[in-house]
Parts: structure tokens; sequence; C-alpha cells
């Protein structure tokens, strides 16, 4: 896959400069594709606070990764597989572009070798943010940075998500489903037929049985564990079903 040229990135980024060392840092400008609002938000915490990262796009659906692949030549491109993206075409296109992918897997998914080979680098949702720091400048520096094995090890037993999940009522367990497709307290009150208060109240078992002090914790915890995710996905799907 072709990269980018360096003076070209300069020129498009402007570049930073480190105060302490006096030295020019390369700016590696981001697009984050996800259609789960709680992962972006996440994700963008853990970047935004890195002097040689720029967050120049946020796109939750198609129409606007197509528009920010288009605006941004020579981005790093975070995408995420649930997105579903003709991704044959899209790296094809990012590629004359001069962009570079990073794809997002699901934590039990299998990322096709034909497709593997050609995308920069590869993470799976539960990535830590050390290590997904440690992808985005491996790809920027024009290295591939593939994490499979992470993603096969996700399918090991996972004991806290495990624990977790048998603790939850299915009340919660669906006030989780929820809370990770990004709904306010108020929004789940009137999917679950009850209160806002009645959400606080329960929010707050919720948080102390997962450990966590906020809902961004929570969404973050529970995407970072299989089963635990899989069980709030399964409690999603019984709330649209009655809804529908």
């Amino acid at each position: 896959m072709s990269r980018a040229r360096q003076g070209d990135a300069d020129e498009v980024s402007g570049g930073a400069t480190d105060p302490a060392a006096g030295d020019r840092i390369s700016m590696n400008r981001l697009i984050l594709a996800d259609n789960q609002a709680i992962f972006r938000a996440g994700a963008a915490r853990v970047l935004a606070l890195e002097d040689d990262m720029r967050i120049v796009a946020q796109c939750e659906d198609i129409a606007k990764l197509s528009t920010a692949v288009d605006g941004f030549r020579g981005s790093i491109l975070l995408l995420s597989s649930s997105l579903r993206a003709d991704l044959p075409a899209l790296l094809n296109r990012t590629q004359m572009l001069g962009s570079h992918v990073i794809l997002v897997a699901e934590n039990s998914e299998h990322v096709a070798d034909e497709i593997a080979a050609q995308l920069d680098g590869i993470v799976c949702r539960s990535v830590a943010g050390p290590d997904l720091l440690d992808c985005v400048r491996r790809v920027a520096r024009g290295q591939r940075c593939v994490q499979r094995a992470n993603i096969t090890m996700m399918q090991v037993t996972d004991n806290v998500g495990a624990n977790v999940r048998d603790r939850l009522t299915p009340k919660e367990m669906q006030i989780v489903a929820l809370i990770v497709q990004g709904c306010k307290n108020k929004e789940i009150a009137l999917q679950l037929g009850t209160k806002e208060q009645v959400i606080k109240n329960y929010l707050r078992s919720i948080y102390d049985k997962t450990g966590v002090s906020d809902r961004l914790e929570l969404a973050l915890f529970t995407i970072h564990h299989r089963v635990l995710a899989e069980a709030a996905a399964k409690a999603g799907n019984l709330i649209q079903m009655k809804t529908a």
C-alpha cells in the first residue's frame, strides 16, 4: 500500500512544536468512524490528550465517512467493522488518497486474510488506550500493526465480564444495553416505561456492581468485556422487539 510523503503530511497538518525540546512534532490527523457513539467518545478522549494526534472528523455512518475520507487526504482512518463499509472499495480509495486504515474489529470477529493483507492495522474493540496509540503511531511511520492475536485471545473465557453479567438483573442489563447505545436517562425511562429517577436509582446499583463511576466508564467497561457486551446486545435486541 502506498504511503503519503512526509513532506505532504507536514504541509497539510502544519505540524506542531514541542515547547520543551523545541522540536517539530509530526501531527497525525485522525478520522474516527464508528456507529457506536460511546466508543468514539472513549477513543477521542484517549487520542486528544496526545500532542501528535488531531481528530479531524468523527463519522457515525457511511455518508459522513465518505465525505471525511475525500476531505482529509493523508489521514489515518480508525474504522469500525460494525459500520459495514465496503472494505475493498474503501481501501482502494484511501490508497489513492494517501491515507491509512486501521480496522477496529469486534472482539470475536474473524477478519478475512485477503482483507487483512490490505489493512495498515487491525485492533480489537477492547484495545487498551496505550495499545491504540502505539498502533496509530506505528501506522503513521509506515509500519503495519496487526493485533489479530488479541482478537483470538478475546474468545477465552472472560471471568470478570461473566461475574458482572451474573450479578446484574435483567432490568439492569437492559439499562446497560441502552447506555452503550448512547441513550440518556430520559430516553431510557421512556423505552422501559418508567420514570427518570428510577433509572438513576438503577444506575447507582449498576455502578456499584461494575466498579465504575459514570456512564462513559460503564459503556467502555461493557465493550471491553466480551461476555458482558454479548449479554447487553441480547438485552438490547429484546427491547427493540418489544417496541417494534
